[in-house]
């Protein structure tokens, strides 16, 4: 059994060597000189030019306030939207819950990259095309969100709601004083989920997006790398994935104990 667990554990480790393959060779492509050609490991100099050059050549910083932006709204009225419509759902007794519900897994089911035509043409007929509330609007709603707190929710003793409207609490009182303080691991494994997604997002926002000032990251990434794909530039283009990527990276690293804790509790696998 041992045997089979060293193994399992060396596989494992394989894969993940393999896995950060890509992320290494982009790392150090983004601290050496520019190179025309690709290489696994670089053989020239340590040097920062590569971030002064995109920092210079496009408005990196506006990309950055443009989807810190996007993420920061989005996850902060997904959070007051799943909160409410979780509790609803968990402890509410009302007429068509089980519709409700079934449409929610459908949402589950649908990939976000099939409703983007009918999305498209609701922001054109709200004349919102090319704004920032374009990008957000078709994601306040989460499924995922609702459902990850329904049953979050559920799990709670229903004995400290009576409890709580005995002694006269109101119901949105025992909502953010009750139940969103025991339900911290549900709300950090979503805001995991939200925050990566909404950050790398790039289909959507390349759609509905046509000015500078709109654009996120990841679409001012896609455009920069198009306008220097002749000359291919690696080491520019790796050194402006590599500002996107820093983020979401260092927090991963600071905070990975308690993304992998809250996804086990919560049990998203």
């Amino acid at each position: 059994m041992r045997i089979k667990n060293k193994a399992a554990i060396a596989v494992a480790f394989l894969f993940g060597a393999l896995m950060l393959i890509p992320l290494l060779w982009m790392i150090g492509t983004a601290f050496t000189e520019t190179s025309f050609k690709m290489r696994i490991i670089p053989n020239t100099p340590f040097t920062l030019d590569n971030f002064k050059e995109v920092f210079t050549m496009i408005p990196l910083g506006q990309y950055y306030l443009n989807t810190i932006v996007i993420v920061v709204l989005t996850f902060s009225i997904q959070f007051v939207i799943i909160t409410l419509g979780g509790y609803a759902l968990a402890r509410g007794d009302f007429y068509g819950e089980k519709l409700v519900m079934a449409i929610i897994f459908m949402q589950l089911i649908i990939p976000n990259d099939v409703l983007i035509v009918p999305n498209y043409l609701t922001m054109v007929d709200l004349k919102m095309v090319d704004t920032k509330l374009a990008i957000m609007l078709p994601f306040l709603g989460s499924a995922m969100g609702l459902f990850l707190l329904r049953q979050q929710f559920k799990t709670m003793p229903a004995a400290l709601t009576d409890a709580a409207r005995i002694d006269g609490a109101s119901t949105m009182r025992i909502i953010w004083q009750i139940y969103v303080p025991n339900a911290k691991t549900a709300y950090l494994a979503f805001a995991m989920i939200s925050v990566s997604y909404h950050w790398n997002n790039f289909l959507w926002p390349l759609i509905v997006t046509n000015s500078v000032s709109k654009r996120p990251l990841t679409v001012g990434l896609a455009v920069f790398a198009k306008s220097t794909e002749t000359a291919l530039l690696w080491g520019d283009i790796c050194a402006c994935a590599f500002v996107i990527c820093a983020p979401l990276l260092i927090l991963f690293f600071i905070f990975q104990k308690q993304f992998i804790n809250s996804f086990a509790s919560s049990g998203i696998k």
